[in-house]
């Protein structure tokens, strides 16, 4: 069985493929109300995180930056440093959700607060939650359910150096 991520397909896999997967995602029914609002509170594990050189080197490549003065990690790494460093996944959090396939969730925003710059090579202490968690309608009439995370990256000294909150829309029923 092969499942496509962000409409990516994996080697060997075909487009009948993703599409009998789609297919058999779409017996698994709408969760109930109560089961996504109840998300509100889940904790991840937390755990640690910490950049290397090498790694801000080709996040920072990736960009099309140069590196940051003095050590510095590249903002990019708040795309996954607190995912992995909380203990969860992409793909826990689209369970979590009950999300209908790999397609099926939509983006509302990444928010980055950035309180001090991270640094390589410094094992930063990252927790991490859902805060918001609901059942909603859009303007087609179409469910989704809205659901917030929140993620917190602390220094050695536990500070607070960054916070991310990601916002994802699961849709409902649109395979």
């Amino acid at each position: 069985m092969h499942t496509a991520l962000f409409g990516y397909l994996p080697t060997g896999a075909s487009a009948n493929s993703t599409q009998e997967t789609n297919r058999q995602m779409r017996k698994r029914p709408i969760p109930l109300e109560a089961e996504i609002t109840r998300l509100v509170g889940h904790r991840f594990p937390g755990g640690s995180y910490t950049v290397a050189h090498w790694e801000n080197f080709l996040l920072t490549q990736c960009t099309g930056a140069e590196l940051l003065c003095d050590g510095q990690v590249h903002p990019v790494a708040l795309f996954h440093l607190p995912i992995t460093g909380a203990g969860t996944s992409i793909a826990e959090m689209f369970e979590l959700g009950q999300a209908e396939s790999d397609l099926s969730i939509m983006i509302e925003s990444y928010d980055w607060e950035m309180f001090l710059p991270l640094q390589e090579d410094t094992c930063y202490s990252v927790s991490g939650g859902i805060n918001g968690a609901q059942r909603c309608t859009n303007p087609e009439g179409k469910l989704y359910d809205r659901i917030v995370f929140c993620f917190e990256v602390h220094t050695p000294e536990n500070i607070l150096a960054a916070r991310t909150t990601i916002t994802w829309h699961y849709t409902r029923d649109t395979l």
